[in-house]
């Protein structure tokens, strides 16, 4: 059968990871735009906070303890900080030169990221983020308005549909919808089949599709998923590099290098530039960046 926790867990040994049940820290990320980071942290810790810089984030922290939800203080509501898994903190930071670009943030809600990318952008340029249901932008737009975002025009519109808004993009963050991992979910063994793999590994391939055809000749695309499957990540971005006429570029980042050889397939050897992360202190996820390659 293709589903269950050992199917599973037999994949991801064969990829190189041996199983173990994880306890994920709540994370937090100082929207520098907003907030002083010394006088923040000083303020946090005199309310009692305890946290911990993350080594691999520049404004990242775990929260320690907390006596109370960190998402009720005074600080939160005026957007010094956000609530943000570590791991889901990569993306944003991996492009160059973000300042005064036009960025699409192609499946955005609820936004944790469109923050960071206004955060990292001072908000300078301007951030196209879409996403395919309209409930979910209310959640979105609340993120904007509490952060002080100004540089973000949000659109209830399927990513696959972004050539309708006639944009060129200089990057694109493609955070994209996947089937998430166990750190996460404690019934995902159960709920999970490869089947679903499937699915959501060609819909993810029909947004790369949609999103290389509005980049720009020099424009770059990062790419991730919190998913585990190489379905989902490694075997689509080399699908990406064979037939979207994109590259894999190298990133430095936290997690290791994405294995070229899985299940007896052998992919392209730009594929170890892509990062995957194991679950641990984090969730399990993937990144990676893409550039076009021009004629």
């Amino acid at each position: 059968m293709m589903s269950g926790r050992e199917f599973f867990i037999s994949r991801y040994q064969e990829l190189g990871w041996k199983y173990e049940d994880v306890e994920l820290k709540q994370a937090i990320r100082i929207n520098s735009m907003n907030a002083e980071k010394a006088s923040l942290l000083k303020r946090l810790e005199s309310r009692g906070i305890k946290l911990e810089k993350i080594p691999f984030l520049e404004d990242g922290y775990w929260v320690c303890k907390s006596e109370f939800s960190v998402g009720a203080t005074s600080e939160y509501l005026l957007g010094l900080y956000s609530i943000q898994e570590a791991a889901a903190q990569i993306p944003a930071t991996l492009f160059t030169g973000l300042k005064d670009k036009t960025v699409l943030d192609a499946c955005a809600a609820p936004g944790g990221k469109t923050v960071q990318l206004a955060d990292l952008m001072k908000n300078t340029g301007a951030i196209i983020a879409l996403d395919i249901e309209k409930r979910r932008l209310t959640a979105l737009s609340n993120q904007l308005e509490r952060c002080r975002v100004e540089n973000t025009i949000t659109y209830n519109l399927d990513a696959r549909q972004v050539s309708r808004l006639d944009i060129k993009f200089d990057r694109i963050l493609l955070d994209v919808p996947c089937s998430g991992n166990f750190a996460t979910d404690k019934d995902w063994f159960k709920r999970r089949t490869i089947t679903d793999v499937g699915r959501n590994a060609k819909l993810q391939r029909e947004i790369l599709t949609r999103a290389t055809r509005v980049l720009k000749d020099d424009g770059e695309i990062v790419y991730s998923t919190c998913s585990l499957e190489p379905e989902e990540n490694e075997f689509n971005i080399d699908w990406a590099v064979k037939n979207l006429n994109v590259q894999v570029e190298e990133v430095r980042c936290h997690g290791e290098k994405a294995p070229t050889s899985i299940f007896g397939k052998h992919l392209k050897g730009s594929i170890k530039n892509c990062r995957r992360i194991w679950p641990g202190r984090t969730q399990g996820f993937f990144v990676c960046k893409l550039k076009k390659v021009c004629a």
